[in-house]
């Protein structure tokens, strides 16, 4: 994700980016021996199903990154969406999924 973003793929080191908070949620449950959940990519719904409690706050984080997995969508909305990734609008995006992957890391040591 970083390295993408150094490069300006901003793109795709957001979509890196989901993908670590997808992968560390699914490790969450995993690690609480929650029922499978690997074909969901809705970080909300991740979240419930490994029986997280979201503030509001984490939830709308969650939408928002949820919306950085462009491999299943439509080419009219890859398209509006690499308009979006400015080097600005990357930048703060790229920080909030530090901060939760740094949230999250803390609850799968505990």
């Amino acid at each position: 994700m970083d390295n993408l973003y150094a490069s300006k793929d901003f793109v795709w080191s957001l979509f890196l980016g989901h993908l670590v908070i997808e992968k560390l949620l699914k490790a969450f449950a995993a690690k609480n021996d929650l029922a499978a959940i690997s074909k969901i990519h809705d970080l909300n719904k991740l979240a419930k199903a490994a029986g997280l409690d979201l503030t509001e706050s984490l939830k709308d984080s969650f939408d928002i990154i949820t919306s950085f997995n462009i491999e299943a969508r439509y080419p009219d909305y890859k398209h509006l969406f690499y308009k979006k990734c400015t080097n600005k609008f990357t930048s703060s995006n790229i920080k909030r999924i530090k901060d939760i992957r740094i949230w999250l890391l803390e609850l799968l040591k505990k």
